[in-house]
């Protein structure tokens, strides 16, 4: 380009195409859901509404315009030069391996590939509109770039190719019969799944059942320890997927922890819905389930108080569950632990992309009344915020290299996916992610009361893990601003999961804490309250457990059998319900 004018008209082509393009990407989206491999589910979420016309910064448009000319040049003219290394390929892992590196025309794939992938992000960063429709482009631009990136085909991917040269076949073979499998049981493998079974090597801590009714089964585990504090302590997991991501393996087991810490510890196990329970409301499960685990653990263990935890949707549950004893005028609860959960849904990240009035009024049409969303769906909405690492990275080694994903229990617990009924669901989507009614004093009814958040005085410890893409960390922080007693907030590294389940024994990550409040108060972010925070190596569970061991009363002997008289054990523990 030799003047402004000309350069100005190339940009304008630029933004065309763009616009263009990505109202194809958004529009098939929206058609079709955001999308899974042939043959596979769609994600759960309602599509996302296809955008307005995009309007682009011009001046931005013309710098991303100049640096792609400038890097689009130097790019072509290594690549006519025999051995150069294109830029950028070994910096991204996808290409790291050395196959992509000694063979020319997948380095010049890969490296045009990274080009055209930043010049897109610059694009979309160069979107104007409120923040809601830059996050919807930005989120549309990562996704088709994940989907096209060549390493995902067979033609394009050095490496796989290497590898069927040196197999002489045999891994394209293997990758198809994989496919197959795949395509079979519904769902991409992460993990070799045939290593694990639930309650041989997963979901091992010895117990049993003690109560059960159609939403969930209770189970009481065995003490570790000649006493145990005599407030018992009960966990309310996630409704979706199965408890034992609590209870994974005992190296790596909150749960066993927990009961080593001299704990009597009850657990819910929610029973994945079928059609039977394809009727059942938010209510339902706060009054029929988290209610009665706490009424039964009351009445097993004799004691007038528990302390309760509550895990993601679990704690929202459990949240909303005391928020309708106090209403009532009753605590059963003497501390509650809030893991990774929201209470006030203000800040939830990039999930707040396919909330609005047209998506939630679709899942009400849709479900509302009745019906089921597949537990399938819902995983794959999860795992597409990360397409990369969650998706094609086993589609890549799966299906183009023929590879078996090694065993990992925490991946096996994730594929092992559960229903939700409708009508539980569209409440969900309304009156939380989308209308934020749960933080409203007395906005909603639940059970009959009205629900306020603000009467909770009980001590509580919130948890957030720093990299939450689900729960991020400023909305798990959001609940020190709703609930009024005293608080305690822990900060952890890492993920919605690999945060929480952080064993002392491993001795890895860090977590912070902060001890001196401004006038005593919680800062009204989680940015200004990690100014004043203090890192810790190591595991969030010791400051927890020494937390929980000040709410747990004296210690008592522990008790010799599983429930009491009218609640005898049922089944060992982990039971029937979360085998289905």
């Amino acid at each position: 380009m030799n003047s402004d004018a000309n350069l100005a008209q190339a940009a304008q082509q630029m933004q065309e195409t763009f616009a263009q393009g990505l109202q194809q990407v958004m529009g098939a989206m929206a058609g079709a859901g955001l999308g899974a491999a042939p043959g596979f589910p769609t994600l759960a979420m309602p599509a996302l509404s296809a955008p307005p016309p995009l309007q682009l910064d011009p001046a931005k448009l013309i710098e991303i315009q100049q640096s792609y000319l400038k890097d689009i040049t130097a790019l072509w003219n290594s690549g006519l030069h025999a051995g150069a290394a294109p830029a950028g390929v070994p910096s991204d892992r996808r290409f790291a391996d050395e196959a992509w590196r000694s063979n020319p025309v997948a380095q010049f794939a890969a490296s045009a590939y990274l080009l055209n992938a930043r010049t897109l992000m610059g694009l979309a960063d160069a979107v104007e509109g409120d923040e809601k429709a830059k996050a919807r482009v930005r989120f549309a631009v990562e996704q088709a770039m994940a989907a096209s990136a060549p390493s995902n085909f067979l033609a394009l991917n050095a490496e796989a190719q290497k590898k069927a040269l040196e197999t002489q076949g045999e891994s394209i073979a293997q990758g198809l019969t994989n496919l197959l499998h795949d395509m079979k049981q519904g769902h991409v493998s992460m993990t070799d799944e045939s290593v694990f079974e639930v309650g041989k090597n997963v979901a091992t801590t010895e117990g049993a059942v003690v109560f059960e009714n159609e939403f969930f089964q209770l189970i009481e585990y065995k003490p570790l320890t000649a006493k145990v504090y005599e407030r018992p302590f009960l966990l309310v997991p996630p409704c979706i997927n199965k408890f034992y991501i609590l209870d994974l393996q005992p190296e790596n087991s909150l749960i066993r922890y927990a009961v080593a810490q001299g704990h009597r510890t009850f657990v819910v196990s929610w029973r994945n819905p079928d059609e039977s329970m394809a009727n059942k409301t938010w209510d339902d499960y706060i009054e029929q389930a988290v209610l009665k685990a706490i009424e039964v653990t009351q009445k097993i263990t004799g004691a007038k108080t528990v302390n309760a935890l509550g895990f993601c949707v679990g704690g929202t549950m459990l949240g909303t569950a005391l928020a309708v004893l106090a209403a009532r005028g009753e605590k059963p609860v003497a501390s509650a632990t809030f893991l990774t959960s929201f209470l006030d849904f203000t800040d939830t990240g990039i999930l707040d992309i396919f909330i609005d009035e047209q998506s939630v009024k679709f899942r009400e049409t849709q479900m509302g009344q009745g019906g089921l969303l597949k537990g399938q769906d819902l995983a794959s909405t999860f795992s597409f915020l990360r397409p990369n690492d969650l998706v094609w990275n086993y589609v890549v080694g799966n299906y183009l290299k023929g590879e078996t994903p090694p065993p990992f229990d925490l991946l096996y617990w994730n594929s092992d996916s559960t229903n939700l009924p409708g009508p539980f669901y569209a409440w969900y989507l309304r009156n939380t992610y989308f209308e934020n009614n749960l933080a409203k004093p007395g906005k909603l009814t639940v059970c009959g009361q009205k629900v306020d958040l603000g009467k909770l005085d009980l001590p509580v410890y919130i948890y957030g893990s720093r990299e939450d893409h689900i729960v991020p960390v400023g909305g798990a922080y959001a609940s020190t601003q709703v609930l009024p007693g005293k608080k305690r907030f822990v900060m952890g590294a890492s993920g919605h999961i690999a945060g929480v389940i952080n064993p002392p024994a491993k001795k890895k990550r860090s977590y912070w804490t902060r001890d001196k409040l401004p006038q005593g108060k919680f800062p009204a972010t989680q940015a200004e309250w990690l100014q004043g925070a203090t890192e810790h190596p190591g595991s969030w569970w010791t400051d927890w457990s020494d937390w929980l061991q000040s709410h747990a009363g004296k210690q008592i002997a522990a008790p010799k059998t599983y429930g009491s008289r009218k609640y005898k054990a049922i089944e060992p523990a982990p039971g029937r319900y979360v085998k289905a």
